[in-house]
């Protein structure tokens, strides 16, 4: 390079890095020198393949062909050489690879984890990158993370989880170029040590005690042995179903549920003195208590409500099992807000979605959703040693308690923890 070209490439540098240009992308000065360190290692790889095996076998060179590279630093094309067997897999720049550089990669799935759009997804990394990425390649880049989801969905489980909260989300999904409504069954757990974590997720056309009943199968099948305390809405048959998988298991049926299932069925009118007279019966301070309040509650207005007050009456056994406790863990267990929380914290990721152009596609998502939920999940549930110590004092050896069960204050092992299953 004469003195002149030297001079007038790092005026070119100076005035793209101060106009922000991408210095590597199109156009940019130093994407030649990028193109033909690329075009280099390739021909190295090239002649390290033909050698004299191939050679022997009438293997040779085949002229170039051209390919478009997207990377951090830009787009590109560079000339990539051919064997006349077509045998030469390049390791820089595999066959079919249109992105170069993993980091963007991950910057594409963290995004999309984020619950952007594809749309939003490639203006962004044309903005910031110079960069287009088509809609499919975008797709192929995020279907990477399907080994993780189906590892993920088939790790092992701890023996015992102290309290489980199962419910379910639904969202519509592409089947067949037709538009269905499909269950998405999460299953919230809390350890021993008071750490959450989200043990599975799963799919079905619609939320019913059948299904239930395979999900809870599998996790029995993944290595959960035993539960605590169950927490569900009120889906009938929902509590045979778990009993059938997990005998000893006490279930929570949820107040919240119950009560909104109530007020449905009440005359707007009624409905303030009616939570009003409701509020004697599950705020109690005992179940002795509680009791006395729902038989005046059905004097009161089970000519008027008969189905709202049967069902109360009906349900009233696996509605009032928090009357058990004290209030720390009434509050854990008397509704299902805690696994309501985590589906409020997905649905921030997934509200952009109209539908789902699959199941994998719904389960991508939420996965990488519930990926960065869980890494905020680093400390226990507050006042937990006191928790379970009340917990062993009703269970007994079913909840076996150490000294020192956590000494590296490490968080337990969910999604971030695949390497250590």
């Amino acid at each position: 390079m004469t003195k002149k070209e030297q001079t007038e490439f790092e005026k070119k540098v100076l005035e793209q890095f101060m106009s922000g240009k991408n210095l590597f992308g199109e156009g940019g000065a130093f994407a030649p020198m990028l193109k033909n360190v690329i075009e280099k290692a390739l021909e190295a790889e090239m002649d390290g393949h033909l050698d004299e095996g191939e050679r022997t076998k009438g293997n040779k060179r085949n002229g170039k062909g051209k390919k478009t590279l997207k990377s951090g630093f830009g787009t590109f094309d560079i000339d990539t050489p051919q064997d006349r067997q077509s045998s030469f897999e390049p390791e820089l720049v595999k066959k079919r690879q249109t992105i170069l550089a993993d980091n963007l990669s991950e910057k594409i799935i963290g995004l999309y984890g984020l619950g952007m759009s594809y749309r939003d997804i490639s203006s962004h990394i044309k903005e910031m990158y110079d960069t287009e990425i088509s809609h499919t390649v975008l797709s192929q880049i995020t279907d990477r993370i399907v080994p993780d989801v189906k590892a993920w969905q088939n790790r092992p489980l701890e023996p015992l989880y102290c309290i489980v909260w199962l419910d379910a989300m639904h969202y519509k999904v592409k089947v067949d170029g037709k538009i269905e409504h499909k269950a998405l069954y999460n299953i919230l757990g809390i350890n021993k040590e008071g750490y959450k974590e989200v043990l599975g997720m799963y799919i079905s056309e619609s939320e019913g005690a059948n299904f239930w009943l395979q999900v809870l199968t599998d996790l029995n099948n993944r290595g959960l042995q035993d539960i605590l305390i169950a927490c569900t809405d009120n889906l009938k048959g929902f509590t045979e179903a778990i009993l059938s998988i997990f005998p000893k298991t006490q279930v929570q049926k949820c107040i919240v549920h119950q009560i909104r299932n109530s007020l449905r069925y009440v005359a707007s009118k009624d409905q303030k003195e009616f939570m009003r007279d409701l509020k004697e019966v599950y705020r109690a301070t005992s179940k002795e208590v509680a009791e006395d309040g729902l038989l005046a509650l059905g004097e009161k207005w089970g000519g008027k409500y008969p189905v709202v007050i049967e069902s109360w009456q009906n349900n009233w056994e696996e509605l009032s099992q928090y009357f058990q406790y004290t209030p720390p863990i009434r509050k854990l267990i008397y509704t299902t807000n805690a696994v309501e929380g985590f589906h409020r914290q997905v649905r921030k990721v997934t509200k952009t979605k109209g539908a789902f152009t699959n199941d994998m596609a719904l389960l991508k998502l939420v996965y990488l959703a519930t990926r960065n939920i869980e890494r905020k999940w680093t400390s226990p549930l507050q006042n937990w040693s006191l928790v379970v110590q009340q917990l062993y004092i009703k269970f007994g050896e079913r909840i076996p308690l150490e000294l020192n069960p956590n000494p590296s204050g490490a968080s337990p092992r969910g999604i971030d923890g695949l390497d250590r299953v």
